[in-house]
């Protein structure tokens, strides 16, 4: 499949410098392209590669300012990485055929579940009582879709995904493969013989519209009410969303990441891999959370910047950990100190019986 200057360009709203009819059949970094590669330039340390690069078109920035001649031919827009992100989008619903619709068989439909007619339903899929699959919907092969579920439109499960009884998906909604909505939470009361009494979590999940969630991440049901997953959210891989957490609008968090029951995260946070949180605290909108930090009480400033375990904020944490690592020259320079004072001590001492 090959696509000219003109026709990229004009999917991106973008202005072409060099030939608009230079023709690319696939994509590449900007690194390794070849002729007849497309690429982009966003990050500055790349952009020595535009003038050897082999690519045949190269989407770059509005303010870049060339520093060199330069054989491919670029598309100018606003945001180069936003507009590749986009071709690639495009590009992938073309080559995986992502505007198949019917529903394959053998599957298994409840009869009093409602279906739009233009669905995708792969094979050795489940859909319980009363579940309700809206317009445009994809659900691909070896999906289990809970009694009353909603899903509403131009959402879409890869295989395997596990959606528990009484969920609530919203608009273009994507679910990687594994992952489990709706589970239960960890909840057990323990008992006067040390046993554990399992606590019925009654709750569901509710995720709003233009969620992305990663391949095998576990979003528990509420106890009682929601799980809440606001509007714009990205969840990567293997996070443990636990019961009654609510994560606020157009949060980011990265893989392995843990959120302990009950705590409510706000709008706009950054969130690395590994960071682990405890229950029942709240989270300031805006807050940057380095990985492996551990959070065990409230942030309450909005657009705090946390690092460590137990976080604390993050320009501090780094003099901190500069001072820990000093802490041994720190102690040699403390004992001779203390050896210094202790012999000023004994010659004053000497001189005072002396007098």
């Amino acid at each position: 499949m090959q696509f000219t200057a003109h026709q990229i360009a004009t999917l991106i709203q973008g202005k072409i410098e060099g030939d608009p009819n230079a023709k690319v059949s696939g994509v590449a970094k900007i690194e390794e392209a070849v002729t007849g590669s497309l690429s982009f330039i966003a990050n500055p340390k790349y952009e020595e590669y535009l003038y050897t690069s082999g690519a045949s078109i190269i989407i770059v920035n509005e303010s870049l300012a060339l520093t060199g001649p330069i054989t491919a031919t670029l598309i100018r827009v606003p945001d180069a990485y936003s507009s590749f992100a986009f071709l690639l989008e495009k590009y992938k619903e073309m080559i995986s055929g992502s505007g198949k619709t019917g529903i394959e068989q053998p599957s298994f439909i409840a009869p009093s579940a409602v279906i739009a007619s233009d669905v995708y339903i792969g094979a050795f899929t489940y859909i319980g009582e009363n579940a309700h699959i809206a317009s445009g919907v994809k659900i691909y092969p070896g999906c289990y879709i809970g009694s009353n579920v909603t899903i509403k439109d131009n959402t879409k499960l890869f295989a395997g995904v596990k959606i528990y009884d009484d969920c609530h998906l919203g608009c273009r909604v994507v679910i990687h493969s594994g992952t489990v909505i709706g589970g239960d939470g960890f909840g057990f009361a323990p008992q006067a013989d040390h046993s554990y009494k399992k606590i019925p979590q009654i709750g569901n999940v509710i995720i709003e519209d233009d969620v992305e969630i990663g391949s095998n991440t576990t979003i528990d049901r509420a106890t009682m009410g929601s799980t809440v997953i606001k509007k714009g959210v990205k969840l990567d891989n293997l996070i443990q969303v636990a019961h009654n957490v609510e994560i606020g609008e157009h949060t980011v968090i990265a893989a392995q990441t843990g959120i302990s029951g009950s705590t409510k995260v706000g709008k706009y946070n950054t969130i690395g891999g590994q960071v682990g949180m405890v229950g029942h605290i709240q989270i300031a909108d805006g807050t940057k959370i380095n990985a492996q930090s551990g959070l065990s009480k409230n942030v309450t400033v909005p657009n705090s910047v946390l690092n460590g375990s137990p976080a604390f904020d993050y320009k501090t944490s780094l003099k901190s950990q500069a001072i820990f690592r000093n802490l041994p020259d720190l102690q040699r320079r403390l004992q001779k100190l203390e050896e210094t004072i202790e012999a000023l001590n004994q010659r004053l001492s000497a001189q005072n019986n002396n007098g």
